[in-house]
């Protein structure tokens, strides 16, 4: 199972979702005062001290229709996420998306009541359209898939009422923010282990026998010229045309393949079969 962090998102939702309608009078028909006394993030409230609202608040959920349109979102985009980036990166673009969300909530919004996850949601999609970026020609379609899906959804949080906006756009700038950085790490980590196995092979020519298959053409300067010195020598060992032959060239040859034991018993062979 490849998207068991996005799994886990929507279980620990759920749960507390259920946890809402089994502790206290929380019902369908819940006020907002309701929703502040269960966690919802309050940025009056949170600029009292109580931060733990920004956390809180996106894993709470209005209404079983809210919760099962947020979950259904992220089952989409969240599992996309985690096969491209990873686990640990799908889950660190989710909570930086949610601190996002929260503080812009908090800031521009202070006197709204918030609860959902949709805010870290839109996160994710960010982060879709940052990776894309990231990968140059070979992420343009993954750009132009993403940016009709974000815009229907902007165009209907600026169009529905009872939809926060805040949370919303605070989500996809962070998502996309940290979409970027986190992207741009995974990368070069593997550009440091590629260095790294380069230096391995370098230091232990041995290792060659047993490098991956993908490393088979990365051949270096030195042996690059000894091929086409042997496959030069080859051609002329064989060329009809030829009339003389210069002793000293052959000399020139095989000494300057000393060095590359491999091919010089090529070298001597090609040399042998040269007409006298």
């Amino acid at each position: 199972m490849r998207a068991r962090a996005t799994l886990a998102l929507i279980v620990l939702n759920v749960a507390v979702f259920i946890w809402q309608y089994s502790v206290g009078d929380f019902n369908a028909n819940a006020t907002n005062l309701d929703l502040v006394n269960h966690g919802a993030l309050f940025g009056a409230a949170v600029e009292q001290g109580q931060w733990w609202r920004i956390v809180s608040g996106a894993f709470e959920h209005a209404n079983l229709l809210h919760i099962a349109m947020n979950m259904f979102a992220l089952y989409q985009v969240g599992a996309f996420v985690e096969i491209i980036a990873g686990r640990s990166r799908m889950l660190a673009i989710y909570f930086i998306s949610m601190l996002g969300s929260g503080l812009a909530v908090t800031y521009f919004a202070p006197e709204t009541v918030t609860v959902g996850a949709s805010g870290a949601i839109f996160g994710l999609f960010g982060a879709l359209v940052a990776i894309g970026v990231r990968l140059g020609k070979d992420g343009r379609s993954l750009i132009s898939q993403t940016l009709p899906i974000i815009g229907i959804n902007l165009f209907l949080t600026f169009t529905i009422p009872n939809i926060s906006q805040a949370a919303h756009v605070g989500g996809l700038i962070s998502g996309f923010i940290s979409g970027l950085a986190l992207f741009a790490l995974q990368r070069r980590a593997v550009v440091v282990q590629e260095e790294a196995q380069a230096e391995e092979l370098f230091q232990h020519p041995g290792s060659a026998f047993v490098e991956p298959p993908h490393e088979a053409h990365a051949i270096s300067a030195h042996e690059s010229h000894a091929v086409a010195d042997h496959a030069v020598a080859e051609h002329d060992a064989y060329e009809p045309a030829r009339d003389a032959y210069e002793p000293a060239n052959e000399t020139h040859a095989v000494a300057e393949h000393v060095a590359e034991p491999a091919a010089a018993g090529d070298v001597r062979e090609a040399a042998e079969e040269e007409p006298r």
